[in-house]
């Protein structure tokens, strides 16, 4: 079996351990809890015909990406597949991304997922595509 790591990097209270948890134990919790340090879950799933276990690195949330620890990225290096992921789809109306945004991601190829880890929409494809990226 493969085994890949998946490092969740992002704002705070944008829903990356929300994320984690509905892909892993398919709950969601209304209350917000802070993530200190990394938690690390893990869920294998099958992509194409490979059997991969994801190690889901959940990180503290950070706005400014410099001050992350760079211990946690240990372990990644070359190009390294990536996924942006515009949560919280069910509030979309309080988004602060809008179409022209979106536009310019797709005209740079860059693999983007609106989900809800609220609803459950879009997250199991979500990382089924990134699994899926990793093993190419």
């Amino acid at each position: 079996m493969i085994q890949k790591k998946v490092c969740m990097l992002g704002a705070s209270a944008v829903g990356k351990t929300s994320l984690v948890a509905r892909f892993v134990k398919s709950v969601f919790d209304e209350k917000y809890h802070t993530s200190i340090g990394v938690k690390v879950d893990k869920k294998t799933v099958t992509a194409g015909q490979e059997e991969v276990s994801l190690l889901l690195w959940d990180l503290y949330g950070e706005d400014e990406f410099q001050k992350l620890q760079e211990s946690y990225l240990r372990g990644s290096g070359g190009k390294v597949p990536f996924v942006l992921v515009i949560n919280k789809s069910d509030l979309a109306d309080k988004w602060e991304v809008d179409d022209v945004a979106l536009a310019d991601l797709a005209k740079r190829r860059w693999p983007y997922f609106k989900t809800s880890a609220k609803s459950g929409a879009g997250v199991e494809e979500m990382f089924l595509a990134l699994a899926g990226a990793m093993l190419k």
